[in-house]
Protein backbone atom coordinates (compact mmCIF):
# COMPACT_ATOMS: atom_id res chain seq x y z
CA UNK A 1 0.00 0.00 0.00
CA UNK A 2 1.42 3.73 -0.62
CA UNK A 3 0.28 6.34 0.87
CA UNK A 4 -1.87 9.74 -0.96
CA UNK A 5 0.18 11.07 -3.79
CA UNK A 6 3.62 9.15 -2.63
CA UNK A 7 5.22 6.28 -3.47
CA UNK A 8 5.86 5.85 0.09
CA UNK A 9 4.84 2.19 1.75
CA UNK A 10 1.83 2.04 4.75
CA UNK A 11 1.46 -1.33 6.21
CA UNK A 12 -1.47 -3.19 5.15
CA UNK A 13 -3.15 -2.90 8.57
CA UNK A 14 -3.21 0.65 7.85
CA UNK A 15 -6.36 2.58 7.78
CA UNK A 16 -7.58 6.07 6.75
CA UNK A 17 -9.86 8.45 8.58
CA UNK A 18 -11.73 11.78 6.00
CA UNK A 19 -13.09 14.28 7.82
CA UNK A 20 -15.03 16.46 5.16
CA UNK A 21 -15.04 19.60 7.49
CA UNK A 22 -12.63 22.42 7.93
CA UNK A 23 -9.91 22.39 9.99
CA UNK A 24 -8.71 25.71 11.32
CA UNK A 25 -4.78 25.87 12.39
CA UNK A 26 -2.93 27.94 14.56
CA UNK A 27 -0.86 29.87 12.29
CA UNK A 28 -4.44 30.78 10.41
CA UNK A 29 -4.52 28.47 7.68
CA UNK A 30 -7.55 26.27 6.81
CA UNK A 31 -7.38 22.87 5.68
CA UNK A 32 -10.72 22.10 3.91
CA UNK A 33 -10.66 18.20 4.57
CA UNK A 34 -8.70 16.46 7.22
CA UNK A 35 -7.07 12.92 6.43
CA UNK A 36 -5.82 10.93 9.12
CA UNK A 37 -4.12 7.70 8.42
CA UNK A 38 -3.48 5.56 11.31
CA UNK A 39 -3.30 1.75 12.94
CA UNK A 40 -4.59 0.39 15.63
CA UNK A 41 -3.62 -2.88 17.70
CA UNK A 42 -6.33 -5.07 20.07
CA UNK A 43 -10.26 -3.53 20.26
CA UNK A 44 -11.99 -1.01 22.09
CA UNK A 45 -13.99 -2.50 25.11
CA UNK A 46 -17.74 -1.99 24.83
CA UNK A 47 -17.43 1.14 27.48
CA UNK A 48 -14.71 2.48 25.10
CA UNK A 49 -12.55 3.00 27.92
CA UNK A 50 -9.02 0.97 27.11
CA UNK A 51 -7.64 3.31 24.22
CA UNK A 52 -3.98 3.93 24.52
CA UNK A 53 -2.50 6.68 22.16
CA UNK A 54 0.82 6.54 20.61
CA UNK A 55 2.65 9.88 19.05
CA UNK A 56 5.58 9.09 17.13
CA UNK A 57 9.19 10.89 16.06
CA UNK A 58 10.00 13.45 13.68
CA UNK A 59 10.37 11.17 10.18
CA UNK A 60 8.19 8.38 12.01
CA UNK A 61 5.02 6.66 10.95
CA UNK A 62 1.76 4.98 12.47
CA UNK A 63 3.70 1.88 12.30
CA UNK A 64 5.04 1.90 16.43
CA UNK A 65 5.24 -1.94 16.54
CA UNK A 66 8.07 -1.22 14.34
CA UNK A 67 9.84 1.36 15.81
CA UNK A 68 9.15 0.82 19.85
CA UNK A 69 8.97 -3.19 19.50
CA UNK A 70 9.84 -3.26 23.18
CA UNK A 71 6.69 -1.87 24.37
CA UNK A 72 4.50 -3.97 22.73
CA UNK A 73 3.33 -7.57 23.93
CA UNK A 74 1.46 -9.77 26.32
CA UNK A 75 1.92 -8.26 29.62
CA UNK A 76 3.71 -5.45 28.60
CA UNK A 77 3.02 -1.43 28.52
CA UNK A 78 1.08 -1.65 25.06
CA UNK A 79 -0.68 -5.14 25.30
CA UNK A 80 -3.03 -5.45 22.39
CA UNK A 81 -5.01 -8.31 24.50
CA UNK A 82 -6.08 -5.28 27.46
CA UNK A 83 -5.54 -2.30 25.03
CA UNK A 84 -7.02 -0.43 21.93
CA UNK A 85 -3.49 1.32 20.81
CA UNK A 86 -3.72 3.87 18.37
CA UNK A 87 -1.32 5.97 16.17
CA UNK A 88 -1.40 8.31 13.62
CA UNK A 89 0.84 9.84 11.20
CA UNK A 90 0.81 13.11 12.18
CA UNK A 91 -0.73 16.07 10.62
CA UNK A 92 2.27 17.67 8.01
CA UNK A 93 3.72 14.38 7.67
CA UNK A 94 4.53 12.19 4.45
CA UNK A 95 2.39 8.92 4.96
CA UNK A 96 -0.72 9.69 4.67
CA UNK A 97 -2.00 12.25 6.69
CA UNK A 98 -3.27 15.52 5.40
CA UNK A 99 0.26 17.25 4.30
CA UNK A 100 2.10 18.23 1.70
CA UNK A 101 2.27 15.30 -0.38
CA UNK A 102 -1.70 14.72 -0.16
CA UNK A 103 -4.03 17.06 -3.17
CA UNK A 104 -4.79 20.54 -2.28
CA UNK A 105 -8.24 21.59 -3.65
CA UNK A 106 -6.73 22.04 -7.12
CA UNK A 107 -6.09 18.20 -6.69
CA UNK A 108 -2.55 18.45 -7.19
CA UNK A 109 -0.20 17.67 -4.43
CA UNK A 110 -0.42 20.86 -1.64
CA UNK A 111 3.90 21.10 -1.80
CA UNK A 112 5.25 24.09 -0.64
CA UNK A 113 1.96 25.15 -0.49
CA UNK A 114 0.73 23.38 2.70
CA UNK A 115 0.20 25.81 5.57
CA UNK A 116 2.40 26.30 8.59
CA UNK A 117 0.86 23.47 11.50
CA UNK A 118 1.92 23.65 15.40
CA UNK A 119 2.41 20.19 17.37
CA UNK A 120 -1.28 21.84 18.53
CA UNK A 121 -2.78 21.53 15.59
CA UNK A 122 -1.26 17.58 15.35
CA UNK A 123 -2.68 16.83 18.65
CA UNK A 124 -6.24 18.51 17.49
CA UNK A 125 -5.98 15.89 14.95
CA UNK A 126 -5.24 13.52 17.05
CA UNK A 127 -8.23 13.89 19.03
CA UNK A 128 -10.36 14.17 15.82
CA UNK A 129 -9.44 10.85 15.46
CA UNK A 130 -10.04 9.44 18.68
CA UNK A 131 -13.23 11.11 18.61
CA UNK A 132 -14.65 9.42 15.35
CA UNK A 133 -13.19 6.15 16.48
CA UNK A 134 -15.52 6.22 19.47
CA UNK A 135 -13.04 6.20 22.59
CA UNK A 136 -14.14 7.67 25.72
CA UNK A 137 -11.40 7.16 27.94
CA UNK A 138 -7.09 7.09 27.04
CA UNK A 139 -5.24 5.07 29.53
CA UNK A 140 -2.20 6.47 28.31
CA UNK A 141 -0.92 9.12 25.91
CA UNK A 142 3.18 7.69 24.96
CA UNK A 143 5.76 9.34 22.91
CA UNK A 144 9.02 9.88 22.15
CA UNK A 145 11.26 13.12 20.90
CA UNK A 146 8.26 15.21 18.72
CA UNK A 147 5.95 12.65 20.14
CA UNK A 148 6.62 13.75 23.41
CA UNK A 149 5.92 17.61 22.40
CA UNK A 150 2.29 15.87 21.46
CA UNK A 151 1.54 13.96 24.34
CA UNK A 152 2.45 16.84 26.54
CA UNK A 153 -0.34 18.78 24.69
CA UNK A 154 -2.85 15.94 24.85
CA UNK A 155 -2.23 16.42 28.98
CA UNK A 156 -3.27 20.47 28.31
CA UNK A 157 -6.37 19.76 25.39
CA UNK A 158 -8.23 16.89 26.63
CA UNK A 159 -7.74 16.34 30.58
CA UNK A 160 -10.83 15.14 31.32
CA UNK A 161 -11.11 11.73 28.72
CA UNK A 162 -6.63 11.31 29.46
CA UNK A 163 -6.23 9.38 32.75
CA UNK A 164 -2.02 9.34 32.15
CA UNK A 165 1.06 10.98 29.69
CA UNK A 166 3.80 9.54 29.87
CA UNK A 167 6.87 11.96 27.61
CA UNK A 168 9.98 10.91 27.23
CA UNK A 169 13.27 13.01 25.39
CA UNK A 170 10.92 16.58 25.48
CA UNK A 171 10.73 19.57 26.20
CA UNK A 172 7.53 21.95 27.37
CA UNK A 173 9.14 24.19 25.17
CA UNK A 174 11.82 24.14 22.06
CA UNK A 175 14.70 25.88 23.52
CA UNK A 176 17.02 28.13 21.43
CA UNK A 177 19.47 25.12 21.28
CA UNK A 178 17.46 22.89 19.44
CA UNK A 179 15.55 25.53 17.80
CA UNK A 180 19.20 26.38 16.01
CA UNK A 181 19.92 22.89 14.64
CA UNK A 182 16.71 23.33 12.98
CA UNK A 183 17.78 26.12 11.13
CA UNK A 184 20.75 24.57 10.11
CA UNK A 185 18.61 21.61 8.65
CA UNK A 186 16.32 24.98 6.49
CA UNK A 187 19.65 26.19 5.20
CA UNK A 188 21.08 22.31 4.12
CA UNK A 189 17.60 21.99 2.56
CA UNK A 190 17.77 25.83 0.52
CA UNK A 191 21.04 25.29 -0.64
CA UNK A 192 20.05 22.79 -3.08
CA UNK A 193 19.27 24.21 -6.08
CA UNK A 194 16.49 21.25 -6.74
CA UNK A 195 14.92 22.10 -3.55
CA UNK A 196 12.67 25.68 -5.14
CA UNK A 197 11.65 27.16 -2.34
CA UNK A 198 9.02 23.93 -2.00
CA UNK A 199 7.75 24.08 -5.23
CA UNK A 200 10.06 20.77 -6.97
CA UNK A 201 8.29 18.30 -8.70
CA UNK A 202 7.52 14.68 -7.30
CA UNK A 203 10.13 13.21 -9.46
CA UNK A 204 13.03 15.36 -9.10
CA UNK A 205 12.83 16.47 -4.98
CA UNK A 206 16.26 17.67 -3.01
CA UNK A 207 17.93 14.66 -2.56
CA UNK A 208 21.03 16.47 -1.53
CA UNK A 209 19.85 18.94 0.59
CA UNK A 210 17.48 16.39 2.28
CA UNK A 211 20.50 14.03 2.86
CA UNK A 212 22.42 17.27 4.43
CA UNK A 213 19.54 18.13 6.75
CA UNK A 214 19.48 14.54 7.80
CA UNK A 215 23.12 14.47 8.72
CA UNK A 216 22.99 17.76 10.35
CA UNK A 217 19.94 16.02 12.61
CA UNK A 218 21.66 12.42 12.76
CA UNK A 219 25.08 14.36 14.61
CA UNK A 220 22.14 15.54 17.27
CA UNK A 221 20.84 12.06 17.82
CA UNK A 222 24.23 10.55 18.89
CA UNK A 223 26.87 11.32 21.70
CA UNK A 224 30.56 11.44 21.42
CA UNK A 225 30.22 8.09 23.34
CA UNK A 226 28.52 6.24 21.15
CA UNK A 227 30.27 7.27 17.58
CA UNK A 228 33.62 6.94 19.48
CA UNK A 229 32.81 3.33 20.84
CA UNK A 230 31.14 2.02 17.77
CA UNK A 231 33.41 3.70 14.64
CA UNK A 232 36.29 5.55 16.56
CA UNK A 233 38.79 5.92 14.01
CA UNK A 234 38.20 3.30 11.94
CA UNK A 235 38.02 3.49 8.05
CA UNK A 236 35.29 2.41 6.23
CA UNK A 237 36.69 -0.58 5.14
CA UNK A 238 37.45 -1.66 8.35
CA UNK A 239 33.55 -1.12 9.94
CA UNK A 240 31.59 -2.17 6.45
CA UNK A 241 33.77 -4.34 4.30
CA UNK A 242 32.43 -4.27 0.95
CA UNK A 243 29.40 -2.52 1.62
CA UNK A 244 31.77 0.89 2.48
CA UNK A 245 30.83 3.73 -0.04
CA UNK A 246 34.36 4.94 0.93
CA UNK A 247 36.93 1.92 2.32
CA UNK A 248 39.41 4.34 2.77
CA UNK A 249 37.76 7.43 4.83
CA UNK A 250 36.80 7.07 8.19
CA UNK A 251 33.52 4.89 8.82
CA UNK A 252 31.52 7.60 10.60
CA UNK A 253 31.71 9.87 7.91
CA UNK A 254 29.84 6.61 6.00
CA UNK A 255 27.25 6.29 8.59
CA UNK A 256 26.44 9.92 8.48
CA UNK A 257 25.95 9.30 4.49
CA UNK A 258 24.14 6.29 4.47
CA UNK A 259 21.18 7.83 7.20
CA UNK A 260 21.28 10.79 4.58
CA UNK A 261 20.24 8.26 1.62
CA UNK A 262 18.17 6.31 3.43
CA UNK A 263 15.90 9.20 4.53
CA UNK A 264 15.39 10.73 1.06
CA UNK A 265 14.17 7.30 -0.67
CA UNK A 266 11.60 7.61 2.62
CA UNK A 267 10.49 10.69 3.04
CA UNK A 268 9.31 14.27 1.63
CA UNK A 269 11.66 17.61 1.90
CA UNK A 270 8.65 19.86 2.37
CA UNK A 271 6.97 17.47 5.06
CA UNK A 272 10.36 17.63 6.80
CA UNK A 273 10.01 21.52 6.95
CA UNK A 274 6.66 21.94 8.21
CA UNK A 275 7.33 19.40 11.33
CA UNK A 276 10.58 21.41 11.66
CA UNK A 277 8.64 24.44 12.00
CA UNK A 278 6.07 22.45 14.30
CA UNK A 279 8.73 21.86 16.76
CA UNK A 280 9.99 24.85 16.53
CA UNK A 281 6.85 26.91 17.81
CA UNK A 282 6.14 24.12 20.39
CA UNK A 283 5.87 26.13 23.68
CA UNK A 284 2.87 24.56 26.12
CA UNK A 285 2.72 28.04 27.54
CA UNK A 286 1.77 30.03 24.05
CA UNK A 287 -1.79 31.97 24.59
CA UNK A 288 -2.09 30.20 27.79
CA UNK A 289 -0.16 32.42 30.37
CA UNK A 290 3.23 32.12 32.40
CA UNK A 291 5.05 28.80 31.56
CA UNK A 292 5.72 28.02 34.56
CA UNK A 293 1.91 28.41 36.24
CA UNK A 294 0.88 26.15 32.69
CA UNK A 295 3.11 23.41 33.68
CA UNK A 296 1.99 23.71 37.40
CA UNK A 297 -2.01 23.21 35.81
CA UNK A 298 -1.58 19.95 34.43
CA UNK A 299 -4.18 17.45 35.71
CA UNK A 300 -2.97 14.14 34.06
CA UNK A 301 -0.07 12.06 35.83
CA UNK A 302 2.70 12.50 34.30
CA UNK A 303 6.08 10.21 33.40
CA UNK A 304 8.52 12.11 32.54
CA UNK A 305 11.82 9.97 30.49
CA UNK A 306 15.17 11.51 30.46
CA UNK A 307 18.16 9.80 28.29
CA UNK A 308 21.33 10.84 30.25
CA UNK A 309 23.42 11.55 26.83
CA UNK A 310 21.31 13.55 25.46
CA UNK A 311 21.94 16.47 23.55
CA UNK A 312 19.06 17.60 22.10
CA UNK A 313 16.67 17.90 24.35
CA UNK A 314 18.58 17.78 27.58
CA UNK A 315 18.04 15.82 30.84
CA UNK A 316 17.89 19.38 32.55
CA UNK A 317 14.68 20.04 30.51
CA UNK A 318 12.95 16.89 31.72
CA UNK A 319 14.16 17.83 35.51
CA UNK A 320 12.40 21.04 34.87
CA UNK A 321 9.12 19.41 33.81
CA UNK A 322 9.44 16.82 36.71
CA UNK A 323 9.89 19.74 38.88
CA UNK A 324 6.91 22.03 37.42
CA UNK A 325 4.30 19.29 36.90
CA UNK A 326 2.17 18.58 39.96
CA UNK A 327 3.45 14.31 41.03
CA UNK A 328 5.50 14.04 37.82
CA UNK A 329 7.43 11.14 38.00
CA UNK A 330 10.74 11.52 36.60
CA UNK A 331 12.93 7.85 34.93
CA UNK A 332 16.36 8.76 34.21
CA UNK A 333 17.95 5.68 32.17
CA UNK A 334 21.56 5.99 31.78
CA UNK A 335 22.27 5.24 28.06
CA UNK A 336 25.44 6.06 25.80
CA UNK A 337 23.48 6.62 23.07
CA UNK A 338 22.22 10.31 23.10
CA UNK A 339 18.64 11.39 21.92
CA UNK A 340 18.05 8.10 20.15
CA UNK A 341 18.19 6.48 23.42
CA UNK A 342 14.46 6.71 23.39
CA UNK A 343 14.10 4.60 20.69
CA UNK A 344 17.75 2.58 21.19
CA UNK A 345 17.13 1.78 24.85
CA UNK A 346 13.60 1.88 24.88
CA UNK A 347 13.32 -1.70 26.74
CA UNK A 348 15.16 0.19 29.75
CA UNK A 349 12.59 2.93 29.83
CA UNK A 350 9.78 -0.18 30.41
CA UNK A 351 9.37 -1.36 33.44
CA UNK A 352 8.65 2.26 34.98
CA UNK A 353 6.59 2.69 31.72
CA UNK A 354 4.37 -0.31 32.71
CA UNK A 355 4.33 0.33 36.45
CA UNK A 356 3.42 3.72 35.60
CA UNK A 357 0.42 2.68 33.86
CA UNK A 358 -1.23 0.15 36.19
CA UNK A 359 -1.16 2.48 38.61
CA UNK A 360 -3.10 5.13 36.99
CA UNK A 361 -5.11 3.05 35.45
CA UNK A 362 -8.50 4.02 37.41
CA UNK A 363 -11.92 2.76 34.87
CA UNK A 364 -13.90 5.25 34.95
CA UNK A 365 -18.04 5.04 36.14
CA UNK A 366 -20.64 4.31 33.14
CA UNK A 367 -21.60 7.59 31.46
CA UNK A 368 -24.92 7.77 29.71
CA UNK A 369 -24.05 11.05 28.22
CA UNK A 370 -21.97 12.02 25.56
CA UNK A 371 -18.61 13.35 26.24
CA UNK A 372 -17.91 17.27 25.51
CA UNK A 373 -15.64 18.26 22.74
CA UNK A 374 -12.80 19.80 24.25
CA UNK A 375 -11.95 23.30 23.78
CA UNK A 376 -8.88 25.08 23.86
CA UNK A 377 -9.55 29.07 24.39
CA UNK A 378 -12.63 29.57 22.13
CA UNK A 379 -11.14 28.36 19.06
CA UNK A 380 -13.23 26.72 16.19
CA UNK A 381 -13.05 23.30 16.14
CA UNK A 382 -14.47 20.01 13.96
CA UNK A 383 -17.31 19.19 13.41
CA UNK A 384 -17.67 15.73 15.01
CA UNK A 385 -19.23 14.11 11.71
CA UNK A 386 -16.71 11.91 10.07
CA UNK A 387 -16.44 9.22 7.27
CA UNK A 388 -13.86 6.71 7.99
CA UNK A 389 -12.86 4.23 5.57
CA UNK A 390 -9.95 1.38 4.88
CA UNK A 391 -7.34 1.75 2.45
Amino acid sequence: MTGCMTGFSLARETRRLLIEQPFFLDAGGVLPRLEIVYRSWGRLAPDADNAVVVCHALTGSADADAWWAPFFGAGRALDPAQDFIVCSNVLGGCYGSSGPLTAAPDGQAWGGRFPQVSIRDQVRAQIALADALGIRRIRLVLGGSMGGLQALEWALLDPERVQAVASIAASGRHSAWCAVWSEAQRMALAADPKFRDGHYPPNDPPRAGLAAARAIAMATYRSPQSLASRFGRATGGEAFGARADAPDRLAVGGWLRHHGRTLVERFDANSYLRLLDAMDTHDLARGRGDYENVLRGIRPPVLIGSVSSDALYLPDEQRELARLIPGARLVEVDSAHGHDGFLIDAAAFHPALLAFKQKNHNPAPRRTTARARPTDNGKPWLSPIARQYST
